[in-house]
């Protein structure tokens, strides 16, 4: 086991840090539902093809989780595009932000 240097940094995330962003999640969830309708899904068939729980599906849609990049690879696999389609209208908005 390596010893740590006592001036070394703590592990994990700062105090105070956040890695939830609301208006990340409703974008994505937005993209997400706008692609599940396109290719005329319910909530329950894209949690079949994607491997998700369809709870989890909705949590997502209305922005109330952020997935991680697991979920979003198995997200975009259920709804046969590529990942970038799913996170491109919420990496634009983000970069738009000061």
């Amino acid at each position: 086991m390596p010893i740590r240097p006592k001036t070394a940094p703590k592990s994990g995330r700062p105090k105070g840090a956040r890695s939830f962003d609301e208006n990340v999640a409703k974008m994505l969830g937005a993209a997400a539902r706008e692609r599940r309708l396109l290719n005329e899904m319910s909530q329950e068939q894209l949690a079949d093809a994607s491997g998700l729980e369809r709870s989890y599906v909705g949590r997502l849609e209305r922005g109330g989780s952020q997935p991680t990049l697991l979920a979003l690879l198995k997200l975009a696999k259920g709804l046969d595009c590529e990942v970038v389609e799913l996170i491109g209208p919420a990496e634009k908005a983000f970069r738009r932000r000061k």
